[in-house]
């Protein structure tokens, strides 16, 4: 089962998501990915295989940043490449999102989006998402509403996290279908898909029910 990890804090966001997804490798994957933002961009690193070569392609000094999103993937829609791997990311690049779950309409979806000028890099079911919320977000809508008008396109299951450099410290979480938390900690908060990820760092957790959205900051969710 895919695993899901984020953070947004006054620590080195990086390090923290990638120790998360480690505690979640027993649930077994064949991809990992992680998404940073930071000064006003998000940087993406993503690997097919384990989480080692994830780490190798980071390089020695991980990417700053204080909010980060990671995953790990067993394939559904999509070989287990990199680029399929998640986060997947909008055209501008100014969006992550991490999902697990199947969108049951992303066919249809993808369709649309391509005429409507939206370019797809990856084979995933996912990468409609993140492309739903981006045509909201570019408008000015906050991210939070972003992601629930996308979500309301989409039929199928999802438990998701999504990060904007246009709100940098803030990972929107939503589930149908595939549990989710948020973790809370002293001035840093967690989302994670697995309490396992985040038990290091605080046992305080909030279950999402289902349907539901969280928006995450360092201090207040």
């Amino acid at each position: 089962m895919c695993g899901i990890v984020g953070y947004t804090g006054t620590r080195a966001a990086a390090p923290l998501v990638l120790d998360g997804l480690k505690r979640l490798e027993y649930r077994g994957y064949d991809s990992a990915g992680l998404a940073v933002v930071h000064d006003g961009r998000i940087d993406i690193f993503k690997a097919a295989g384990k989480i080692a070569i994830l780490e190798r392609e980071i390089g020695p000094t991980p990417p700053p940043g204080h909010t980060a999103i990671a995953h790990t993937r067993w394939a559904t829609h999509g070989a287990p490449t990199t680029a399929n791997a998640h986060p997947h990311s909008d055209c501008g690049g100014t969006l992550a999102l991490v999902h697990n779950g199947i969108i049951e309409n992303a066919g249809v979806l993808r369709t649309a989006l391509t005429k409507r000028g939206h370019v797809f890099r990856s084979e995933t079911d996912t990468e409609v998402l993140v492309h739903l919320v981006e045509e909201l977000h570019t408008k000015g809508t906050p991210l939070v509403d972003a992601v629930a008008g996308a979500l309301r396109q989409v039929e199928g299951t999802y438990g998701i996290a999504v990060v904007s450099t246009r709100e940098p410290d803030t990972i929107v979480a939503a589930r149908r279908g595939s549990p989710l938390l948020v973790a809370i900690g002293n001035g840093e908060n967690f989302v994670a898909s697995d309490a396992s990820a985040v038990l290091a760092h605080t046992r305080s957790v909030v279950y999402l029910d289902e349907g539901e959205i969280a928006e995450v900051r360092p201090g207040d969710y």
